[in-house]
């Protein structure tokens, strides 16, 4: 029996990629052979991590396979195809509307992505969902294959590298620096981040805002977002980072005051436990996933009111009790995300799809 892992893009860094190359670890280490197969390949990815598709040329009623979904792709309309076993490993996708008014097609990219979902309803077996939101999506969409919750499965240990020096010593100067991480995406709300800042400068003028993350495909967002924050006069304060190195990711988590969330969809949001590794105070509006990933820590708001979220940020920054008292929270919940949990849960999952024939 094999256990085989089918994604359309194996990309290097980002959190899906990252999640099927530590299930391929944690399946390996059960004792199964397993492979990842995918349409596109990230060439920085080490040889030998995935295959392109086109080698998958036989699976046999014992394997098992185990398919990422994401986004739109033809791969989602083959699966039923494969005479084996089927676990889709469901990561949700961005609603269109977000999409419409900047990108066709990434709005087109969508809405086949949710064809697909629909498509692969009495296709698939079993369900691991990353968080009980995507899972109530499911259900809400006509599931009633067994679905369960299995948060992503992040190595913390990578996080433990070098920093960037230079970002260091650039941004480590004492000046309070809010954060958000994330693709800059029309779903991520970058512009009520920004919002939310105008109205903190009025408290703390020597602040900054860093937005890390690659404008991608979102050219047209971007370039509204810049031009918003240069209409707030806020052109110095708020930094786009681009897409960068990892190096330079870390040195931004090290020299962060706070983590600032304002996005209005998450399937899991993997910056929010990367924050709670780094030790930054969350303040996030609570949305989509965001209160599953939190579970009870950071403060979670229920307003995005830009003035409401800037005094929320000030007390943070300025009541030393209650900003130690988030971090430990925040320190609890990163427990239940460590390495060694989440692969304990996925192999009982597993295990149990395995012995249920």
């Amino acid at each position: 029996m094999r256990i085989i892992q089918l994604l359309p893009t194996m990309s290097f860094g980002d959190a899906i990629g990252n999640d099927t190359i530590a299930l391929k670890g944690a399946i390996s280490d059960m004792g199964f052979q397993t492979e990842i197969y995918a349409e596109n390949i990230d060439k920085r990815l080490p040889s030998g991590t995935a295959q392109k598709i086109e080698k998958l040329r036989s699976v046999s009623r014992d394997d098992i396979i185990l398919y990422h979904k994401s986004t739109g792709t033809d791969l989602t309309f083959k699966i039923g195809d494969y005479d084996c076993r089927r676990i889709m490993v469901y990561h949700n996708i961005t609603p269109p509307e977000f999409f419409r008014p900047y990108s066709i097609a990434a709005t087109t990219l969508t809405e086949y992505g949710y064809e697909g979902v629909d498509f692969l309803k009495d296709k698939v077996d079993h369900v691991l969902a990353d968080s009980a939101y995507n899972k109530s999506e499911l259900v809400k969409m006509g599931y009633t294959c067994p679905i369960d919750v299995r948060p992503i499965l992040i190595k913390f240990s990578d996080y433990e590298q070098a920093p960037d020096e230079e970002i260091m010593k650039k941004f480590g100067d004492g000046r309070h620096n809010l954060i958000f991480v994330g693709r800059i995406a029309p779903n991520k709300k970058q512009e009520n981040v920004i919002r939310a800042f105008y109205q903190y400068k009025k408290l703390d003028p020597e602040a900054r805002l860093i937005l890390v993350g690659s404008y991608l495909g979102m050219e047209n967002y971007y370039e509204r977002l810049v031009r918003y924050a240069a209409a707030l006069g806020l052109r110095d304060d708020v930094i786009f980072t681009g897409h960068i190195k990892f190096s330079e990711i870390l040195a931004y988590y090290r020299t962060a005051s706070a983590f600032v969330c304002m996005s209005e969809h998450e399937g899991f949001c993997v910056p929010l436990a990367e924050a709670m590794f780094f030790h930054v105070p969350i303040i996030a509006y609570d949305t989509s996933a965001i209160s599953d990933t939190l579970g009870g820590s950071g403060v979670l708001l229920d307003s995005n009111d830009p003035v409401f979220v800037s005094r929320v940020i000030h007390r943070l920054m300025t009541d030393s009790e209650l900003r130690s008292s988030v971090i430990e929270g925040q320190n609890r919940r990163l427990e239940d995300f460590s390495y060694e949990h989440i692969r304990d849960i996925f192999e009982k999952q597993l295990r149990g799809f395995i012995d249920n024939k």
